[in-house]
């Protein structure tokens, strides 16, 4: 079996079903692919960093995970958390108070993916440096 096939396995197959509209059948085929479907989800610009904080703290309230990531928007923190919720990979514990308090910590999956991510750092840490340097000479050959 080839890697490319485990990355993403296709249940359907499109090709049956002619009345399926091609952007009908681009969106299920997403849908269907679990490491794009999943990717999409944590993998955007704060996700990760979102996961390890709360990772290296264990519980963390709202504003402190901002000031833990300070270019982080409040905005963009609590759409962040909310997708990461619902894809229970962080947990939200409200507490009865006034004011409300709200604390955020990893589920179990959410633990899982933390040395998968660390791992994700440590290749870009070491590849960082070759990656600017050959992306500057192919800007500069392409321009």
């Amino acid at each position: 079996m080839h890697i490319w096939y485990d990355f993403c396995i296709f249940a359907v197959d499109f090709r049956k079903d002619s009345n399926m509209r091609k952007k009908d059948s681009q969106n299920s085929m997403f849908e269907m692919c679990p490491v794009r479907n999943v990717i999409a989800r944590f993998g955007n610009k704060w996700g990760f960093l979102v996961l390890l904080v709360i990772h290296e703290h264990g519980t963390i309230r709202f504003n402190e995970l901002g000031r833990a990531i300070p270019d982080l928007s409040t905005r963009m923190l609590s759409a962040t958390l909310r997708t990461l919720e619902a894809d229970d990979l962080v947990q939200r514990k409200v507490y009865p108070e006034i004011p409300p308090k709200v604390e955020y910590s990893l589920t179990p999956i959410g633990e899982e993916l933390v040395p998968i991510i660390e791992e994700l750092t440590a290749w870009a840490n070491k590849n960082l440096p070759t990656i600017i340097k050959h992306r500057s000479k192919f800007e500069k050959q392409n321009a």
